[in-house]
């Protein structure tokens, strides 16, 4: 397989997945700004929406958008538990997770990464996300993973949580979600794909 990814991108999901499963798999960083990859191929011609993650699989088939990713990738691996099994209520709340991640948090950054959105918009931005992020944090106070167990959700959230310090959304007194950054952190699999992107040393 191989994964196309932007370092620290919403791409760090399905690589922490990818780490999380022992699956191989080959990483071609993609660059967000010329759109190609890193051996200098048009990646329009990969995804012809431009933007990352794409799972490539061993057959040519090609997969787009990061929660379906990473549900393809735990399904390849039922024994590592990374993914309740499908028809269950556990993978309903896991795919209500990956939903809530997807469209509350993650698409809710873009606004503040664009450089075109008006000045007075992105505080609004802001207090919304925190509102969401505060959600969250009430939402951890009594569990350490958000299924009870780590999942592919955990990573999506790990990944998304990350963005705050670039775009001035300060989670820093959010306790729970705090520490579920740390725990989330420390696994080994997520400090393989920290790594492999360049984001830690």
């Amino acid at each position: 397989m191989k994964l196309y990814y932007a370092p620290g991108a919403c791409s760090l999901s399905p690589h922490i997945a990818l780490y999380e499963a022992g699956l191989p798999f080959e990483a071609i960083a993609v660059s967000t700004k010329t759109h190609q990859t890193s051996d200098g191929t048009d990646f329009y011609t990969i995804n012809p929406l431009g933007y990352v993650p794409v799972l490539e699989l061993d057959d040519g088939e090609r997969l787009r958008e990061g929660p379906a990713i990473v549900q393809y990738i735990a399904d390849q691996v039922p024994g590592k538990n990374l993914a309740p099994a499908n028809g269950t209520l556990g993978r309903y709340r896991l795919q209500e997770w990956l939903t809530f991640i997807g469209t509350e948090l993650h698409k809710s950054h873009s606004p503040l990464f664009a450089p075109n959105t008006p000045a007075e918009y992105k505080p609004i931005v802001r207090e919304r996300l925190l509102a969401r992020f505060a959600w969250v944090n009430e939402q951890l106070a009594d569990r350490e993973y958000l299924l009870g167990h780590f999942s592919v959700a955990d990573g999506y959230l790990y990944n998304v949580s990350r963005w705050g310090k670039l775009v001035g959304v300060d989670t820093s007194d959010l306790a729970h979600l705090v520490t579920f950054q740390e725990r989330i952190e420390a696994r080994p699999a997520v400090q393989a794909a920290l790594k492999a992107e360049g984001l830690i040393k």
